[in-house]
C-alpha cells in the first residue's frame, strides 16, 4: 500500500477506551496506528484460514478411510448389477411409453 493511501485511511473507533488501547499497543509495537490495525486484521484472517484448513484436513483424513476399504467389499455382486440393469431398463421403457 502506498504511503498516500495509508495516510488517507480513516480509522474511527466509537469507544474512546478502545481507541486509546489500540493507540498504546501500536506505540508499544513501534508502528503506526494504521499499520497496527492492518496487521491485526491480517493476523485474524490468517488464523481463520488456518482453522478452516485444519478442519478440512481432518475431514479429508476421516473421508479417506472410506477409500481404504477393500474394493471387493463395496463392489456390487453380479446379481446386484443384473438387478440394477433390469431396474434401469424398466425405467427407460416406462419413460419411452410416456413419450409416445
Amino acid at each position: 500500500m502506498s504511503e498516500s493511501k495509508a495516510a488517507a485511511m480513516s480509522l474511527r473507533f466509537p469507544d474512546p477506551g478502545q481507541r486509546a488501547a489500540i493507540v498504546a499497543a501500536a506505540k508499544a509495537a513501534g508502528v503506526s496506528l494504521q499499520e497496527y490495525v492492518l496487521s491485526a486484521a491480517y493476523d485474524r484472517a490468517t488464523a481463520v484460514e488456518n482453522t478452516f484448513l485444519e478442519g478440512f484436513k481432518a475431514s479429508m483424513e476421516r473421508g479417506g478411510d472410506a477409500f481404504d476399504t477393500e474394493p471387493s467389499a463395496i463392489d456390487p455382486t453380479p446379481e446386484q448389477r443384473a438387478a440394477d440393469r433390469r431396474a434401469r431398463q424398466e425405467l427407460e421403457d416406462r419413460d419411452q411409453g410416456h413419450a409416445a
